[in-house]
């Protein structure tokens, strides 16, 4: 009798697995139709899923009642009915909640506090949907999208005016062109990481996550990923127009950030190089604090890059048109909190400065002026999230790790990374990543099987919003695309430290606030669990808008929770012009874990369309 049940169980199973993965490969292959079809406004694939016929309906009345009766029951029509979100205002297309710019102006303007996060209160938030601009298109895939952006998507001109001699950005009819020029790299970006390259060894996967201070339009960046360098790029919020937003539409990791009076919100010993490039930051100020702030962010053995002023003010202040006195204080004090964090200066040619942090706290024991150096007293020195930046040296980590534990990339995106290895990870240990790799895996395989263009250069700015240990970035891994590895601030683990020792990048971020990017940032957005783990904090309408807002007309969405939980998502963005399908997990029916795809409609501002044919 057992045999006889399990034999049917089995087949109940298979059967309801191949009628899943035909109604998924309906649902995809339409997806792929549309976006095979390259540059353009899209080709109304949410219309043509509504068009396809029973034949393509994935589980369109999922019922959950045989192996969930009491947690959900039957998805019955008129639990659907859901609230619709108007459009917003076509003013609000660029709008970034936390870093508004009228908002901006109230707050005091000495350290650049009006340009850090300041988030609407409850009352202020938008409930509506943020239109695309009219014209808007479908980016250029990798890698034609980092030499060239639609004029549609981000229709301002004035770098084009600015930055004219200095090659960042030219306007050719629709399209902006990217040259990769810079205000410090006159003969192009490749050019300038030669220069770095040849002190820095940035060709052999030493040198693998980078950060970007005052990125401009991220043209660094861009050209430091045909070398395996990823970079996260942030400036200001519009101190020149649309700067990270172009960032972004050319396919380049990138935020709205600023050096403050607030942490950077990376863990400490993330980044293998730091670079500021004319970024206007005054790196001698406050005593040392901004420098201070890199070193924490900086692992043992990076690099710190300045180019511009004040390096070599002796053959530059009278183009730079400042007093020489005050250039030649201005690297005095750089120099001096160079020693005190003990770098060493490795190179110093033209208007290239280069430093390395030491390995080690023995390496640091000769320290010059020691009495001088004031430690961090903080237990968690990956606590940043709105915590005053301080003006002190961040520790070595008490233990007896070595940075030469850190493989060089790719080898370090599936080594055991050295903060488990060492048990800074509570909770987590070498079996837990080892587990956690090969579950990623196996879900990755199947979105690859499914979503035959993954990794076709339509994908290129992807998020997981809830990364853990960077499982579904590391699977996903290709030149293609890039992963925003996000760890909520709630989380149970803090494990931002090891998506970059794997090689990865990724920020903190509390999802009951706006995310720091302009809208339509991202293609493909992985929420896994978000919800649940959200589920007393805030408002899951609030979270599903910043989802809409950030993500591309026609992006996609991945949600991996609960049933329960994914019903109620499902109720909302029936409201939101997103289509969705519901499906089991790839275990089968069994499995409580459902997945919840969803499409974002075409639609524009001024417009009462859902797709770009009607």
């Amino acid at each position: 009798m057992a045999s006889k049940i399990n034999s049917t169980d089995s087949r109940t199973r298979s059967s309801v697995s191949i009628f899943i993965v035909v109604g998924l490969c309906c649902f995809f292959y339409l997806l792929g139709a549309w976006q095979r079809s390259g540059f353009g406004k899209g080709d109304s694939i949410a219309l043509e899923m509504m068009k396809s016929g029973a034949e393509c309906s994935i589980l369109p009345n999922l019922n959950f009642e045989t192996h969930h009766s009491g947690v959900a029951g039957v998805i019955a029509d008129s639990e659907l009915k859901v609230n619709v979100f108007k459009p917003c205002h076509p003013r609000y297309a660029d709008y970034t909640p936390c870093q508004d710019q009228r908002r901006a102006m109230t707050f005091p303007r000495e350290n650049m506090i009006y340009r850090e996060r300041h988030c609407p209160p409850e009352t202020k938030k938008l409930h509506c949907l943020i239109p695309a601009p009219i014209g808007y298109v479908t980016p250029f895939p990798w890698p034609k999208s980092r030499d060239y952006v639609p004029y549609a998507n981000a229709p301002y001109k004035s770098l084009t005016v600015e930055k004219a001699i200095q090659n960042w950005i030219q306007y050719e009819g629709n399209v902006f062109r990217f040259p990769g020029g810079g205000t410090q790299f006159p003969q192009g970006a490749d050019a300038y990481i030669d220069q770095l390259a040849s002190v820095i060894p940035i060709e052999n996967g030493t040198v693998r996550t980078a950060l970007d201070t005052g990125c401009g339009v991220a043209s660094w960046g861009a050209y430091l990923w045909k070398r395996n360098v990823i970079a996260m790029s942030f400036a200001p919020r519009d101190s020149h127009e649309a700067q990270v937003q172009f960032a972004l539409e050319r396919g380049v990791p990138a935020v709205i950030g600023v050096l403050g009076t607030i942490k950077m919100p990376y863990p400490s010993r993330a980044f293998d190089m730091a670079h500021c490039s004319r970024c206007l930051i005054p790196w001698g100020a406050n005593d040392g604090m901004y420098m201070q702030e890199v070193d924490r962010v900086l692992r043992p053995g990076g690099y710190w890059v300045l180019s511009g002023p004040p390096i070599n003010w002796k053959n530059n202040y009278k183009a730079w048109q400042r007093p020489k006195e005050e250039l030649q204080e201005e690297q005095r004090k750089i120099e001096e909190i160079a020693r005190l964090l003990c770098w060493e200066k490795k190179s110093e040619k033209g208007e290239i400065a280069i430093w390395q942090k030491r390995r080690n706290a023995d390496s640091c024991r000769a320290r010059p002026n020691n009495s001088q150096a004031t430690f961090c007293k903080s237990a968690d020195v990956d606590d940043v999230w709105y915590k005053k930046m301080e003006a002190c040296i961040t520790p070595y980590p008490d233990t007896n790790r070595r940075d030469e534990e850190l493989k060089a990339f790719p080898d370090r995106l599936y080594a055991v990374p050295p903060r488990i290895i060492s048990g800074l990870v509570p909770g987590v240990s070498v079996e837990t990543y080892l587990e956690d790799n090969k579950k990623w895996k196996k879900h990755v395989n199947a979105y690859k099987n499914l979503i035959k263009i993954i990794d076709s250069g339509r994908y290129r700015n992807i998020m997981d919003m809830n990364a853990g240990l960077g499982g579904f970035a590391a699977a996903l891994e290709s030149p293609k695309l890039w992963v925003m590895n996000v760890v909520p601030t709630i989380a149970e683990k803090d494990t931002l430290g090891v998506v970059y020792e794997r090689g990865l990048i990724g920020i903190y971020h509390d999802w009951c606030e706006g995310f720091s990017t302009y809208p339509r940032t991202y293609d493909l957005i992985h929420a896994n669990g978000v919800f649940s783990l959200y589920k007393d904090k805030c408002n899951f309408e609030d979270i599903l808008l910043e989802m809409d807002r950030i993500l591309r007309p026609e992006g996609a969405v991945i949600f991996r929770d609960n049933v329960d939980v994914l019903i109620k998502v499902k109720k909302i963005v029936g409201g939101m012009r997103w289509d969705t399908k519901m499906m089991d997990h790839e275990d089968g029916p069994l499995t409580p874990e459902k997945i919840l795809i969803a499409v974002k409609q075409y639609w524009v501002a001024g417009e009462n369309n859902s797709t770009s044919s009607q």
